[in-house]
């Protein structure tokens, strides 16, 4: 694709006052103006063509994979290399999809030895995966009279994820061994009943423990030590419906449920255990299977990209109900959604009653500080009123449907948004020690 520079422009339209000129000076000599355009466009067709042997360069991207919110802007970086006759500059122009915007969409760039690099500036907007869609690329034929254009697309995908950094500090800080104020530090030997070692018995063991065989084969009393049972899975169900994208704590519902996720996460593969992750609106759209190893929890950090905002209604019954179908043994499952009312709970509570029979299920409900502070608000008018009778009754239902929950052994997780991931790893950690996953 070629167009005319705007010297071109200025060059074509000069003849224009020299055919008017030339009309009232010599009548017969007007034909000159028209061939002074013609001849102009001609040196435009030329220009151009001395310029295509360019058409056929090659355009590099480097973009950062994976990107978290919060962390600041990233750059993306085109590298431009013209195979024959370079010209001096080069215009790029960069588009990117609705995740990301370009903070200087255009950006000219000089062109050295064949080679041009710049770099773009992006912004990331939301969790989701973020795509370069195309660069826009045009240089000057050799005279300067056009420019030679070519549209180039692009396939770079940038996973733009909550802001994984914060995450796996918080995780790495309550998994710690030293860490002694506020969350108990997880026990592995002496807490459970998976066999670890033998040792000689000592006053204050449990006498149970003591292995009479081997003491007798040993002449010496030895008791067995255990520890928590390891291996053991456990399921996130994340709904990504419409309620859960309402914000809450000036973030969306699934993002506080996705830190939440990979904080535990995070710990659950440090301690030894497998981890997966299955999110649903009105019908499934996600499931990893399960992961062991640290290494695994890249993968999962990658993961939370995919899971985008939606606007339709929790299909509760067909998304628990296939995560029952996909787990073969008993787990520990996650359950992050949210309701309104007793009515719309109905049916969440009984499919969460249906993987009860055969799971640990721990229900993660998001802390309304808003209807709290509605209703602990003084009303000054008649309408701060009737809101803070709104928010009791909503409480109130909200209430009643987690007691039901508990009634059906469900453990439930009550907590602010900002607490949301320690009380999550808190709620793990009394389970595993009581042996209950």
């Amino acid at each position: 694709m070629i167009a005319p520079t705007a010297r071109a422009i200025l060059l074509a339209s000069a003849g224009a006052p020299i055919s008017l000129v030339l009309a009232a000076a010599a009548p017969a000599a007007w034909p000159l103006g028209p061939a002074w355009v013609l001849g102009v466009l001609a040196l435009i067709i030329a220009d151009a063509q001395l310029g295509r042997p360019n058409a056929d360069l090659v355009v590099e991207t480097k973009v950062p994979r994976m990107v978290g919110i919060g962390v600041g802007a990233i750059t993306a970086w085109l590298r431009l290399t013209f195979p024959h006759g370079a010209p001096r500059t080069a215009e790029l122009a960069l588009e990117a999809n609705q995740f990301v915007t370009v903070a200087t969409p255009r950006h000219e760039t000089q062109v050295t030895d064949g080679q041009a690099v710049t770099g773009f500036r992006l912004d990331p907007l939301r969790r989701g995966e973020a795509r370069l869609e195309r660069a826009y690329i045009r240089w000057q034929g050799p005279l300067g009279l056009a420019w030679c254009q070519r549209i180039e697309p692009l396939a770079d995908k940038i996973a733009i994820t909550p802001d994984l950094e914060a995450v796996e500090r918080n995780a790495t800080r309550l998994f710690s061994r030293t860490f002694t104020h506020g969350l108990k530090p997880m026990k592995d030997r002496g807490d459970g009943s998976e066999f670890d070692s033998l040792a000689k018995f000592e006053t204050g063991m449990d006498r149970r423990l003591v292995d009479w065989k081997q003491s007798a084969r040993h002449l010496s009393l030895l008791a067995k030590e255990v520890r928590a049972e390891r291996n053991h899975q456990i399921a996130f169900a994340i709904d990504t419906g419409r309620m859960m994208c309402e914000p809450v704590g000036g973030a969306p519902r699934v993002d506080r449920a996705l830190n939440a996720a990979l904080m535990l996460a995070y710990v659950g593969l440090k301690l030894g255990d497998r981890i997966s992750f299955f999110a649903f609106d009105a019908k499934p759209h996600l499931a990893t299977g399960f992961v062991s190893g640290t290494r695994a929890f890249t993968y999962l950090k990658a993961v939370t990209a995919s899971l985008d905002y939606s606007t339709e209604e929790t299909n509760h019954t067909l998304g628990l109900a296939t995560l029952a179908e996909r787990l073969q043994r008993r787990s520990m499952v996650v359950v992050f959604t949210d309701f309104t009312d007793t009515v719309s709970a109905e049916l969440m509570i009984e499919n969460v009653a249906r993987l009860a029979r055969r799971h640990m299920i721990v229900f993660v409900a998001f802390h309304d500080e808003e209807l709290e502070t509605l209703r602990a608000a003084e009303p000054q008018t008649p309408d701060d009123i009737s809101r803070a009778v709104i928010a009791h009754q909503l409480l109130r239902e909200r209430s009643l449907v987690l007691a039901r929950l508990r009634r059906l052994g469900v453990f439930i997780v009550d907590a602010p948004a900002d607490k949301l991931g320690p009380e999550l790893v808190r709620a793990y950690d009394e389970l595993r020690r009581r042996e209950r996953i």
